[in-house]
């Protein structure tokens, strides 16, 4: 997994509305990159809807806010309608970006195991990554990124 101190990996990809996003872009902003591992499901709804009710934190913090999973645009698109989130949503279908962060990882359920994507934040400023959120407090989340 990519930790503080790294450059952010140089991706393209698009948002829930076809746009297409460039982490070429973020030369010059603060961003927070959150990976989660699906839409509208209970821990991702919480992550979710906690920095949708703090955006305005974040935002006077001056950091723009993207999340990412291997949701389509479509899938997004229906959880930015249900939650009303002011942020968006980037697609990995593929979870290419994913692995280049290094959260593309073995999980295990009941026993069973399977490759999904680890719930990580990494706060990102002038390209670089300055913190790594590793253990997402998905009820307290936007603290989490404003204590960083």
């Amino acid at each position: 997994m990519l930790q503080a101190g790294d450059q952010v990996p140089v991706f393209t990809t698009h948002d829930q509305n076809g746009k297409e996003i460039s982490s070429a872009e973020w030369a010059n902003k603060k961003v927070v990159l959150y990976f989660y591992p699906k839409d509208d499901t209970p821990g991702c709804t919480k992550e979710a809807c906690n920095l949708r009710d703090n955006h305005h934190i974040l935002r006077n913090a001056g950091y723009t806010v993207y999340g990412m999973s291997p949701d389509s645009a479509a899938k997004h698109t229906k959880f930015i309608q249900k939650y009303e989130l002011p942020f968006d949503l980037l697609v990995d279908e593929d979870h290419s970006i994913a692995e280049q962060f290094g959260v593309w990882v073995e999980k295990s359920m009941y026993g069973r195991k399977y490759m999904g994507i680890a719930r990580v934040t990494f706060l990102i400023e002038n390209g670089s990554i300055v913190e790594v959120i590793d253990k997402v407090q998905v009820d307290d989340h936007a603290a989490q990124i404003v204590r960083s």
